[in-house]
């Protein structure tokens, strides 16, 4: 299902809290419909991760604004399903449960939220994009003609975390069970919509989708299918 000839290109926003199944639904339907997938959620990863390599967390908890500095030269990018922090390949790294712990942290940081909304819209501008996150409908483009909020029983994206570390992470791994992985979402679910910059709540014209009992197939159906009415409009 590519884009068909003369049909506009849209923006599509895909939110909703962590393990919803955001990241695999628009990575499929940009290729489905032969857009631009733009994984917002590597990029505060991205930025973790760069807080914990240089061992300043503790001091942004008590000096915020410091993360500035940090912003100033960092540089993400992408190359397929490949994330470049640096220049330098992270895609595994920024999948690790102690940047899971931490990214909400970080992403409440306002001159973070600033920083990559900026880096967002620049990618965005030309439309014919697929962009997934927590504020892409709310924030980063209000004005996007199809928004989508994903949503999930915690225990299935507990599952589905689960699944995640075990494929992403080297050999002998120890995991955490999957007990802790429910109570770590539910954290940052609440973390993520009490945030005071940019919380995670859903658009008032967005469509949900409840994914607990649904295929990645038949979620990527019903996305693409809205798509495809919004290209017509």
């Amino acid at each position: 299902m590519k884009q068909e000839t003369g049909k506009k290109s849209i923006i599509i926003a895909i939110d909703g809290p962590a393990a919803s199944g955001k990241s695999t639904t628009a990575r499929r339907v940009a290729q489905q419909l032969g857009y631009t997938y733009i994984d917002t959620g590597a990029m505060y990863r991205s930025v973790t991760l760069k807080v914990l390599q240089q061992g300043v967390l503790d001091d942004l908890r008590r000096s915020p604004e410091k993360v500035s500095a940090l912003l100033e030269d960092i540089a993400i990018g992408f190359d397929g399903d490949r994330v470049f922090l640096d220049g330098r390949d992270v895609t595994a790294e920024i999948r690790d449960n102690r940047v899971s712990r931490e990214v909400s942290f970080i992403s409440s940081l306002k001159p973070v939220r600033d920083r990559l909304r900026e880096m967002q819209q620049d990618l965005g501008r030309k439309r014919g994009v697929v962009m997934d996150g927590r504020d892409i409908g709310t924030v980063v483009f209000p004005d996007a003609e199809l928004k989508i909020f994903l949503v999930a029983d915690a225990s299935r994206r507990a599952e589905r975390r689960y699944a995640e570390l075990l494929a992403n992470s080297p050999a002998n791994t120890v995991l955490p069970d999957l007990e802790l992985l429910e109570e770590e979402i539910k954290r940052r679910d609440s973390a993520d919509a009490g945030r005071e910059h940019a919380p995670l709540k859903k658009h008032p014209e967005a469509v949900e989708i409840d994914t607990s009992d649904l295929t990645i197939e038949r979620q990527v159906e019903i996305v693409c299918n809205l798509a495809l009415e919004r290209q017509k409009k």
